[in-house]
């Protein structure tokens, strides 16, 4: 038996209560049964099957650039995110932890199709980290996880979220592939692409949202996309991630309160002081937004205060929705320092930024 999110939603769901739990996700004692991330051949054919479909059986490249190298270990380290995700999502509906409980109808139908999902998200793992092996690099191994949730809505609207963040993170790795002459890894990737996208308008879904949130989606990078993984889901220090070569920017927290309204309006942000409890100088600071495929939009930092009780900065400024050229869908807000005049790309944005990036997600 096969059920939308959007039945369960209107007649399965009961979320009874907001606890959450503070353990963190591992895979250390197998909670998939599988083997992850290194299962042996016959668990491959069982993570397949769970799949549909099964990995690439055709020939890999021999020999890609450095930077390739980096965009495949990303590749890897948010898909073995994705399975932890799911994997806990899983052991929450079936356990009927409180905020996850689904009535009988409704439940087994519910786990059968996330663990499609997680299975499709093993073989994402699966073929980045054996092109890794191949290729003589660091393949990537797991971390602890935490997921701030405490419903199955909850997590449905994050996994939209963290999904929107990877279809504008493998457009701009296809086109680093390009540059790089990689260009055999490309299509593999695009089928990635269109299979996240198909998982993202189920979500929606789920929510009462229409399937597709924009024409164009928002284009992302990877240091925007190794950033948000390291600040928000990763238990510090259960992991090594020196030798993937991206770097991890400071957080920027959005402290309006949630969720962001679909208008003009001003938020609130902060961001950590020095190490050592001292001020910056935030002169040349400016607040930069990047949304769907259009030039970043630039906004100066308003209302600046230190807290040092909290060792944080505080700011405001203007976030100008207008409901077609900025503010729909996915936007990243990233404080960066230098000249903003030229900035046409998210990459461009990417280099200058030194806090973020925020998450805004808005219809």
């Amino acid at each position: 038996m096969h059920v939308s999110f959007a039945s369960a939603s209107l007649i399965g769901l009961s979320c009874l209560s907001t606890l959450t739990s503070a353990v963190p996700f591992s895979f250390a004692n197998d909670p998939t049964g599988e083997g992850y991330p290194t299962p042996n051949a016959q668990q491959v054919v069982q993570i397949e099957t769970q799949a549909h479909g099964s990995l690439p059986n055709g020939p890999s490249p021999s020999s890609v650039s450095s930077d390739t190298v980096t965009s495949l270990q990303l590749i890897a380290f948010n898909e073995i995110f994705e399975t932890a995700f799911f994997s806990s999502l899983i052991q929450n509906v079936t356990n009927n932890v409180p905020g996850y409980g689904f009535n009988a109808t409704y439940q087994d139908p519910i786990v059968e199709t996330l663990t499609v999902i997680r299975a499709q998200e093993e073989l994402h793992t699966l073929f980045a980290n054996a092109s890794l092996i191949a290729l003589g690099a660091t393949p990537v191994q797991t971390c602890a996880f935490m997921f701030p949730v405490t419903t199955f809505p909850d997590a449905i609207a994050l996994a939209i979220k963290f999904t929107d963040v990877v279809l504008g993170t493998l457009p701009a790795i296809q086109q680093l592939l390009a540059v790089s002459g990689d260009a055999a890894l490309i299509p593999g990737i695009g089928s990635v692409i269109g299979q996240e996208g198909e998982q993202v308008g189920g979500y929606r879904t789920f929510l009462q949202m229409v399937p597709s949130a924009l024409p164009f989606l928002t284009a992302g990078t990877r240091e925007f996309a190794f950033s948000a993984l390291n600040q928000n889901f990763i238990v510090p220090g259960s992991c090594a991630i020196d030798y993937i070569n991206l770097p991890v920017f400071e957080p920027l927290a959005i402290t309006s309160m949630a969720p962001i309204a679909a208008q003009a309006q001003t938020l609130s942000f902060e961001f950590p002081m020095a190490a050592n409890g001292s001020t910056p100088e935030t002169s040349s600071y400016s607040l930069v937004y990047v949304n769907q495929q259009n030039l970043p939009v630039v906004e100066p930092l308003q209302n600046v205060t230190a807290s040092p009780a909290t060792n944080m900065m505080q700011f405001t400024a203007a976030f100008p929705y207008n409901g077609t050229t900025f503010g729909n869908g996915l936007t990243y807000a990233l404080v960066v320092c230098g000249p903003t005049e030229n900035l046409t790309s998210a990459a461009d944005v990417a280099a200058i930024t030194i806090y973020g990036p925020g998450l805004i997600e808005i219809n």
